[in-house]
């Protein structure tokens, strides 16, 4: 190593030891970083929720499956012989 890379070395141990290796918080930009993900959850909900009062439909049944049975029900028997 050089001496240059070593006097930098020596400058960061040094603050690394001033601090408290008990105590880690996330500070200021972890607050900040949780507050936009927070804001954009929020903004997404409202959003959805605009978008699901606009939905507006009755449901048609299909034709295979309702129909079919619907239709069998009120056909006539075949008549034998």
């Amino acid at each position: 190593m050089s001496a240059t890379s070593t006097l930098a070395l020596t400058h960061f141990v040094t603050l690394a030891d001033s601090f408290d290796k008990d105590k880690v918080t996330p500070g200021v930009l972890g607050f900040i970083v949780f507050a936009v993900i927070g804001g954009a959850v929020w903004l997404l909900m409202k959003s959805m929720t605009k978008h699901m009062k606009k939905v507006d439909f009755e449901e048609q049944p299909q034709g295979g499956e309702a129909g079919g049975t619907a239709s069998a029900a009120q056909a006539p028997e075949p008549k034998t012989g």
